[in-house]
């Protein structure tokens, strides 16, 4: 239960934080993904955190722990829980902020 609280607060302080206007959202998208230690490359990251948002939009995933889990299988062996919820909430600030919890 404590690891849910901790995963539930990490994703929505990146739903809080305003993505920057920006030339190439992937590109800044990578950038922040690394502050949080998650790497890989920035074209697949990007494609995740798409596909995720179509997830978000189709009705797929209809809680953000869907999305975390998903976004989990996806990434690297070594990342964690909180990584894929930091993933989950910079991906929603990029690609569909439209599905920020404070705009519904």
């Amino acid at each position: 239960m404590k690891r849910l609280t901790v995963l539930v607060i990490t994703v929505l302080a990146s739903l809080l934080s305003a993505a920057p206007a920006d030339a190439d959202p992937d590109t800044d998208f990578t950038n922040e993904l690394h502050t949080f230690g998650i790497y890989g490359q920035k074209d697949y990251n990007a494609w995740i955190g798409k596909i995720m948002c179509e997830r978000l939009h189709n009705g797929v995933d209809h809680h953000a722990q869907d999305s975390v889990d998903f976004v989990k299988k996806q990434l690297g062996k070594d990342d964690t829980d909180a990584q894929a919820g930091q993933f989950v909430g910079t991906a929603i600030n990029y690609y569909c902020p439209d599905q920020r919890l404070a705009d519904r």
